[in-house]
């Protein structure tokens, strides 16, 4: 069979099955920055016939007209046609509507500073262009501004946008209706099996009887509770009127008191898990833990672990208690350490007990030990310290986004020490600060800064505990430097000194969604006496990627003093 007679047939099948011959898909012909929207959800199917193109031409035109009303185009044009024997569709939006009047009207007991500021906040002006979504948003944002305090039952009665095509004007009509103000009644406690109420009751000191309704607090109830190794979900929500089959108590000012509903589901108390990683600080690790949070059924958190490094071999047991009244959490704990670092064996036993508190965006650490170190560095006579110690510290956080280290700032302030009179071996005092803190400088730009110092006052660095001293070097202190490389040399070993000073400069840019590069430069030492000396510095380039974690960083820096090349790993986050 000829070619010809092959085509022939071929058409000659397809008209009998009713399907289309030469099916034909049109070109979307519209401006750059709607371009987008049309494609994504305007359909345009293969077209065989002029029976067809005559219906999806009336199909594109209400289609196309939905579309581009959310945009604020009301008056498009719309047509198929055919341009040197190509199928097109054209869509010209015409011109975009503007926002005329807004007329806004808030039905209730408002003080008339806060109407004002309601209307003020509205975030729609006049003369601004008309789109769907943003129209959306401002009266969800309007609600929610009413819902946010006193009014948690406020509702938006009516809602319409009047368009005058051919003025390209937009007027907004909201009436919302705030309803009766709230007040918080007694928390109505669900989904408790093992626990009791009174264990919910020390985590709440946002929710108070009596107190004016707020949305803010609801959710510090819940982010308290979620918080907790307790429950596995948490919902606090405000029973309103509406919702109750008898008549809420009505006070002589016209509010309503209402019992807060906390919805809870318990978490299985124990928890089992294993794990491995790889740092270049302490190399290879397994780990170990066990937690019950529920320890003689008293609500008390266990948390214990091993964990066994190349380096360094901890393993510990930390108890810890419900928090008071002040959302004080006590605790008592053990742990024992083996490490063999830069030529220093240690061997140490802890104990001691622990009282941590949050306040607001700053933690408060207060906690008392007793340990036992036994130290042998290479090349120098082994030696051992006992010390009765105390260490109160601070540390305040303040991120955007605590994974995301572009954006901002860390501050930690230690103060601790021991004394003869008290069981320790020598009398000192020690006192450490370490500050970062992320400076965006574009979208795709930041320069991170971090220092810290520090300084142990004491007659001579012996008997001190090595937790009291210092050293420096590693993938978060000076890059370039082999981990705690850096400070006092005793024999072949570094050991801890009495003095530290580290200083770190950043400059981190985005390539992509997930990938960065960075350039760095490192400085710093350890010492055992006040003169001013020459820092070890170092500096390099580096990887990072946005892991679900925080960033990853990989660093390739040069240790100036030592002078060599070193391959660093961190995850990188400083908050």
């Amino acid at each position: 069979m000829s070619s010809s007679s092959a085509l022939a047939a071929l058409a000659f099948a397809g008209l009998l099955s009713g399907w289309p011959v030469f099916a034909e898909v049109p070109r979307l012909v519209a401006p750059a920055e709607l371009r987008g929207l049309l494609a994504n959800f305007l359909e345009r199917p293969d077209l065989g016939d002029a029976t067809e193109e005559a219906a999806f031409a009336r199909r594109a035109q209400r289609e196309a007209a939905n579309l581009l009303a959310t945009e604020g185009y009301f008056s498009p044009r719309v047509e198929l046609r055919r341009d040197d024997g190509e199928l097109v569709l054209l869509i010209e939006p015409g011109e975009r509507s503007l926002i005329g009047a807004v007329h806004i009207d808030l039905l209730g007991d408002l003080t008339e500073e806060r109407r004002a500021s309601l209307i003020a906040g509205w975030r729609l002006k006049r003369a601004q262009a008309f789109r769907q979504s943003d129209w959306d948003e401002a009266k969800h944002a309007l609600l929610a501004d009413l819902l946010a305090v006193d009014y948690a039952g406020a509702r938006l009665r009516e809602t319409r946008a009047e368009v005058d095509p051919v003025a390209r004007r937009v007027e907004l009509y909201i009436v919302a209706e705030t309803g009766p103000r709230y007040r918080f009644g007694e928390l109505k406690i669900s989904g408790l099996q093992r626990y009791s109420a009174a264990l919910v009751a020390r985590f709440n000191d946002s929710v108070k009887v009596g107190d004016n309704y707020r949305e803010d607090r609801l959710l510090a109830l819940q982010n308290a509770l979620q918080s907790t190794p307790y429950f596995s979900s948490v919902s606090v929500t405000l029973e309103r009127a509406d919702e109750r089959a008898d008549a809420p108590a009505l006070a002589s000012d016209g509010a309503l008191t209402a019992p807060v509903l906390v919805r809870l589901r318990e978490r299985s108390p124990y928890q089992v898990s294993l794990g491995g990683g790889y740092s270049t600080n302490t190399g290879l690790r397994m780990e170990a833990t066990y937690r019950n949070s529920d320890v003689f059924s008293r609500a008390w958190e266990l948390q214990s672990g091993l964990r066994i490094e190349q380096l360094r071999q901890t393993a510990y047991a930390d108890l810890f208690f419900p928090p008071d009244e002040r959302r004080r959490r006590d605790g008592v704990g053990t742990s024992f350490e083996e490490s063999d670092i830069a030529g220093l064996a240690i061997r140490r036993f802890a104990v001691g007990a622990m009282r941590v508190q949050q306040r607001g965006s700053v933690e408060q650490r207060l906690s008392v030990n007793w340990q036992e170190e036994k130290r042998l560095p290479d090349g120098a006579p082994e030696s051992s310290s006992r010390a009765l110690t105390a260490l109160l510290a601070w540390t305040w956080r303040h991120a955007v986004d605590p994974l995301d280290p572009a954006e901002g700032v860390s501050l930690q302030v230690q103060l601790g020490g021991g004394s003869r009179n008290l069981l320790s071996d020598q009398d000192f005092l020690r006192a450490y600060l370490r500050y970062s803190q992320g400076i965006p400088l574009s979208a795709r730009d930041a320069l991170l800064v971090r220092g810290e110092v520090g300084a142990t006052l004491a007659p001579s660095r012996v008997g001190i505990p090595q937790d009291f001293l210092f050293r420096a070097g590693g993938s978060n202190s000076v890059r370039g430097y082999a981990y705690q490389s850096l400070g006092v040399r005793e024999g072949t070993a570094t050991v801890g000194g009495r003095y530290l000073l580290t200083m770190s400069a950043e400059y981190l840019h985005w390539l992509s969604a997930t990938w960065g590069a960075a350039v760095f430069v490192d400085a710093g030492d350890a010492f055992d006496e006040r003169r001013v000396r020459p820092l070890a510095t170092g500096y390099g380039v580096g990887a990072r990627w946005r892991s679900p974690a925080g960033p990853l960083g990989i660093d390739l820096a040069w240790g100036q003093r030592v002078g060599k090349l070193r391959l660093d790993f961190s995850l990188a986050i400083p908050f």
